[in-house]
């Protein structure tokens, strides 16, 4: 079975389908960066140590020396006095925590969302959460196991151990240092030297995370497509499958139908003459002498559309003969860029004839069956 799958595997030397595509995108398979997610999430707390802390830092720290103080001078025998003396302390302790906490829990999840919008695509899918038996299987758990994706993500997890563990040493180790040196240091200003080193380091693994989440969302979608990538019978069976699908039929038609009519368009005024019978079919011929061997069918249309391309030979002073039986037979028989068949030549010949001799200003009756019509309906 694990050969049949890893043959299935290298038989996927297709590019993926529109379809395979939107598929996927409905089941909520799309490329997603987990690292520029957390990227944003340490830029948000950057923010937090540059911003909030520095600003309600001073007030939270008051209020935990006050908490300390007057939990030590509060006496077992004060009783309910001391309680209450205790409980504004402790409610002062707990709005000053919410000043910090509440603003920097807004900003990680701020940085969070941002992190999944930038990437351009978000899909909210029930498939995602649906519990499979495939998840669960041991066989399909050794291969996530030893996969590309599973040594890619290992590799980048090894790598931000080792970086962000060095720079939290450096800058520990910088911390220190400059408390030992600091000259009259006091106990009070130790906050201050931890805000600053958790700014240095914060900071730094944002510069390290930048180019972390540039490589993950680029091999993401590297990963992606290629698990997309279709096989020749896959891609056969999706076109067999389309064929039928009435939706794909009938954009088909709209697509035919909209080129056919800017075709109109464009032959019906280059066409010599334009035969109909006369409400129901409509069939433009052209012919050039010295050019064309017999007259060719440029464009043709039935009821709506041939009341399309009587208006556009009206706009265009292009003659408009009706003749019933042949615009009928000739509607039947010739496709558009077709040649007039044989049998009708001499038909056709003598209308188109007629059409030149009016445009030299040589008035004679129409052909036997036609009727020339001049004017707009």
């Amino acid at each position: 079975m694990a050969d049949n799958q890893d043959q299935d595997k290298s038989q996927q030397t297709q590019e993926p389908t529109d379809k395979k595509l939107r598929d996927a995108r409905k089941k909520g398979d799309v490329p997603s960066s987990r690292e520029t997610g957390n990227m944003m999430v340490v830029l948000a707390l950057v923010l937090a140590t540059a911003f909030v802390l520095p600003w309600q830092g001073p007030r939270l720290s008051a209020t935990l020396g006050a908490v300390i103080e007057g939990a030590g001078q509060i006496e077992v025998g004060q009783g309910r006095a001391g309680l209450t003396a205790l409980g504004l302390v402790l409610r002062e302790l707990v709005l000053s925590l919410a000043l910090v906490l509440a603003p920097l829990f807004l900003m990680i999840l701020t940085g969070g969302v941002v992190g999944v919008l930038i990437q351009g695509e978000t899909v909210a899918a029930l498939e995602r959460v649906t519990p499979k038996l495939s998840k669960v299987s041991p066989v399909q758990g050794l291969k996530r196991l030893f996969s590309a994706n599973t040594l890619v993500e290992f590799g980048k997890s090894l790598i931000k151990v080792l970086v962000v563990g060095g720079l939290a040493l450096w800058v520990t180790e910088r911390a220190v240092r400059g408390i030992w040196e600091a000259p009259g240091f006091v106990p009070e200003t130790l906050p201050g030297y931890m805000l600053d080193a958790t700014r240095r380091l914060l900071i730094a693994a944002t510069v390290f995370l930048v180019p972390v989440a540039i490589f993950d969302i680029l091999w993401n979608r590297f990963d992606w497509r290629r698990r997309q990538m279709m096989s020749v019978k896959e891609v056969r069976d999706e076109m067999k499958e389309s064929e039928g699908d009435p939706h794909i039929k009938g954009k088909r038609a709209s697509i035919r139908r909209a080129r056919s009519r800017q075709r109109m368009a464009t032959a019906v005024p280059q066409a010599s003459v334009i035969l109909t019978n006369p409400t129901h079919y409509a069939v433009a011929l052209k012919y050039e002498q010295g050019v064309d061997e017999a007259p060719v069918c440029v464009a043709k249309g039935a009821d709506l559309l041939a009341h399309r391309i009587r208006e556009i030979a009206h706009e265009h002073d292009v003659p408009i003969v009706e003749n019933k039986p042949l615009a009928r037979t000739l509607f039947d028989q010739v496709e558009i860029d077709q040649t007039v068949p044989v049998e009708h030549w001499q038909v056709v010949a003598e209308i188109i004839s007629f059409v030149l001799d009016l445009k030299h200003n040589r008035h004679r009756k129409p052909p036997q069956g036609s009727v020339l019509r001049t004017g707009p309906e």
